[in-house]
């Protein structure tokens, strides 16, 4: 198939996405279940794409209180776990009423940036909706400063999600 050249309208491949996933350092995955309601939709019955977001944040927030990381335990710690990095790919609407699995791992900690990887797709895995990837830092909250490193008891829960 001839290659035709791209325009402004479309989107080039998201390479990072695509192959993160085959890299990725677990296949051990959280899951989320989620139901489209009206609120989280545009006036046409569509998943408003920052509704998303809000999803994987919920994922990854029950994923660390499963291994025993309640996040309101962190921030008195004094430790907040900011995103600064998010790469999205929109594969397929979900539309008011449908549910959904958000799927969520850490793939990665380096020092004190962890990097996690997402799926959303229909119950029966058939259709994938998004893909994603967010890196998050620690960083102390009185200082207002990226830490040098985890808590101990932070890091020690946080391996416990990569074996």
């Amino acid at each position: 198939m001839p290659e035709t050249p791209q325009t402004s309208a479309q989107l080039p491949p998201n390479n990072k996405i695509q192959t993160h996933y085959l890299t990725a350092t677990t296949e051990h995955w959280f899951e989320y279940p989620i139901k489209a309601h009206p609120h989280h939709t545009d006036y046409g019955g569509v998943v408003w794409h920052g509704t998303y977001l809000t999803w994987m944040e919920e994922a990854r927030v029950e994923c660390l209180r499963s291994i025993g990381i309640n996040y309101v335990d962190l921030v008195a710690l004094g430790c907040e776990l900011p995103v600064v990095e998010l790469s999205l790919r929109y594969h397929r609407p979900i539309s008011m009423g449908m549910t959904a699995i958000v799927k969520t791992r850490m793939t990665q900690m380096e020092g004190v940036r962890i990097n996690w990887d997402y799926q959303i797709q229909s119950p029966d895995g058939e259709e994938l909706y998004l893909t994603g990837c967010v890196t998050l830092v620690a960083v102390d909250r009185e200082k207002g400063k990226i830490m040098r490193q985890l808590p101990p008891t932070i890091k020690d829960a946080f391996v416990k999600l990569s074996s």
